[in-house]
């Protein structure tokens, strides 16, 4: 899954007001106003006080009023440049894009030299995913004016937003070296580094944003997810309270991915994600709702998501576009991530109806695309992960809309219908921390690939730099799932069990270091946590049976790493949270009945890792019920998992033709007898 969806600002005018909500009334620059109120004493004295009159109303955000003034000064003179300029910006600012680059032309036409006019053309290209233009734009402005730092950070935004993360750092550079002060550009360059693994110099960035504008929009949980990614836990505790505090008071903190890797509170998510949407991606009411479809022969499924492509929640649902009854559903895939050539884009492209390319399509282009295809069901794959586009559904793309798979939690959105779950996800007391209807699968909400391939290879532990005897007890996590309190409980075990080690995925080297530095002040040596790199996902499945035991993470759990462990034959021992997040393990493993590695206190879960480490009796013969499982059980059977979510997708679809509202059911196909769970 993508890591955290940080909150980057853009400047639509000169002297960055930046954007602090995607609603258009909101932006201002009063310095650019006022420097052009200040050319007005060449024009008639009239027409000066008519632009006077229409700056001041542009900045108190009387849009409509402003426009007016504007426009009556250009019937009398239509080369009015200041006019045209400031009437580009507004129409920007209302998201009227394709307007405001026709009148920066206008602007341009009559003095090309007007870096401000290329450098927000440019940014309204950039929102009309005109992405070549608007760099074009940008660089044109910084030919005339080399010192505009605006025009840098703009154009940073735009490298950021093809991935091309090198090129946006320097470009941020500049803009800090021309305005060292320039808080925007400091925490832009942090979000670019956090991409590029960069995470110490990512912090210095933020830290340095931070101090200069600390109120900025979910900076504070940008800087703590980035510490949280080196295993950095300095001043945790506060920060966590302060945190919580900050959502309670219905600040703009934290984005909502992050805060599932911090604290295990349903209601708190809540609250994040709906502060998070309300401010990024509130419902538009832009397009008319959407008529009622005919009935289909087919049920027509959208896919919508940036990971079609190497990518963990691919790896997940590449079968099932292959499992799905073509005989009563047709399935569209919608990608708005990279186009890269590699195997698993291939084959989910290969495996739908239709696959459509929709990155340079803006939000409104992509809605009404699934509208002109009578989409009937829109999946948002991505939730609120980096590169998802809430935005599109808050456009309503379908009559249906459903958070499915990617995001571990409720997207907050009233135009968000359904969220598919399970019963040990979301358990009935938890469903007022959801905003969406609940659909309840038999088994695990979590597909599965069951043609992964686990390499044949046979590892031996010295070469994974293991030691030849001992115990294992492994994660390959996310660094940033590992909590102090979750490391507390490993390095308690690895006191009670001798010459055991922990094995860890290495994410990032001062990750290492400081799990190492925090092992030793909890009184064990270092070379007991031992880092495995990076290989081809084949070999890494195989590497899995090296170790003994999966140790999992709370508050958010293994996902797709504890399929990984299982499908590679490997028990996972976790804990059970009050969370999506920290219940996941905990629904994998009903599915593959092994309820006994399910554990619902930090003491109990503490107590079966030792015990299962010191009876080699008892651990065998969980292995063995797990590979006797591995194949007869829910989990990785992914036709059975196909029927039931086409269960789930053909209730959905017969509420909406009775006119019924969203509601949450169960959806077990004819031949499911239910589900198996932990009470």
């Amino acid at each position: 899954m993508s890591d955290v969806p940080l909150c980057l600002e853009l400047d639509i005018l000169e002297g960055n007001q930046a954007r602090s909500t995607m609603k258009g009334d909101q932006y201002q620059n009063k310095q650019n106003l006022q420097n052009v109120a200040s050319f007005s004493k060449t024009v008639k004295q009239a027409h000066a006080l008519q632009l006077q009159s229409a700056i001041a109303l542009h900045q108190q955000g009387r849009l409509v009023e402003a426009e007016a003034h504007y426009r009556a000064i250009l019937q009398v003179q239509p080369q009015h440049v200041d006019a045209l300029q400031l009437l580009a910006t507004l129409a920007a600012q209302q998201q009227r894009y394709v307007e405001a680059v026709e009148l920066f032309n206008q602007v341009l036409n009559i003095n090309p030299l007007h870096a401000v006019a290329y450098s927000n053309r440019g940014y309204a290209l950039r929102e009309l995913k005109r992405n070549d233009e608007a760099l074009a734009s940008y660089n044109q402005a910084l030919v005339l004016q080399p010192d505009y730092a605006d025009a840098y950070y703009n154009r940073g935004i735009t490298l950021e937003e093809l991935m091309r993360y090198e090129e946006a750092c320097l470009s941020y550079d500049k803009a800090i070296v021309l305005k060292p002060d320039y808080a925007e550009a400091w925490s832009s360059r942090g979000f670019v580094l956090h991409e590029l693994k960069r995470y110490e110099e990512a912090q210095s960035s933020f830290d340095k944003a931070f101090s200069l504008k600390p109120e900025s929009d979910f900076l504070f949980g940008n800087m703590l997810y980035n510490k949280m990614k080196m295993c950095d836990w300095s001043d945790i505790d506060n920060h966590l309270q302060y945190l919580a505090a900050a959502i309670d008071s219905h600040k703009k903190i934290c984005a909502p991915l992050t805060l599932l890797g911090l604290l295990d509170s349903p209601s708190l998510q809540k609250a994040a994600a709906e502060i998070f949407v309300e401010e990024r991606f509130p419902a538009s009411h832009a397009l008319s709702a959407i008529q009622k479809y005919p009935r289909h022969d087919k049920i027509r499924i959208g896919y919508f998501s940036a990971d079609f492509r190497d990518h963990a929640t691919a790896y997940l649902m590449a079968e099932l576009f292959e499992q799905h009854d073509r005989s009563k559903f047709e399935i569209i895939g919608f990608s708005y991530g990279p186009d890269t050539p590699d195997a698993l884009r291939k084959r989910a492209a290969a495996a739908v109806d239709q696959f459509l390319d929709v990155r340079t399509m803006k939000d409104d282009e992509v809605a009404q695309l699934s509208r002109k295809l009578e989409i009937d069901i829109a999946l948002a794959v991505d939730g609120l992960t980096t590169h998802s586009r809430p935005g599109i559904f808050a456009l309503r793309a379908a009559p249906i809309q459903v958070n499915y798979l990617g995001y571990p939690g409720t997207m907050g959105a009233e135009y968000v219908d359904y969220l598919i779950a399970d019963e040990t996800l979301v358990p009935t007391q938890s469903r007022p921390c959801y905003t969406e209807k609940i659909i309840y699968l038999p088994n695990s909400y979590q597909v599965n690939d069951t043609r992964r391939v686990i390499a044949e290879k046979v590892f031996f532990r010295e070469e994974l730099g293991l030691p030849a005897a001992g115990f294992v007890f492994c994660c390959f996590n996310n660094s940033f799932k590992i909590t102090p309190s979750t490391f507390d409980g490993w390095m308690r075990i690895l006191r009670q069990v001798t010459g055991s080690v922990l094995w860890l995925l290495e994410d990032n080297a001062a990750a290492a270091g400081n799990l190492r530095r925090e092992a030793v002040q909890r009184g064990i040596e270092a070379q007991r946590v031992i880092f495995a790199k990076r290989m081809p996902v084949a070999e890494h499945l195989a590497r899995h049976r090296v170790a003994d035991l999966f140790l999992d993470t709370l508050p958010y759990n293994a996902h797709t790493t504890a399929s990984d462990a299982l499908w590679a034959g490997l028990p996972v021992l976790t804990c059970l949270g009050e969370s999506f997040a920290s219940r996941v393990a905990a629904s994998l493993l009903n599915a593959i009945r092994l309820p006994e590695l399910i554990t619902s206190s930090q003491e109990e879960y503490e107590a079966v890792a030792i015990n299962l480490a010191t009876h080699p009796e008892q651990l065998a013969r969980l292995k063995l019920k797990l590979e006797q499982n591995r194949l007869t059980t829910p989990l990785f059977e992914t036709q059975r998992y196909a029927r039931g979510i086409e269960a789930a997708y053909t209730g959905m679809y017969e509420r909406y033709h009775a006119d019924l509202p969203p509601a949450t059911q169960n959806a077990f196909p004819s031949n499911s007898s239910g589900s198996t769970l932990v009470p």
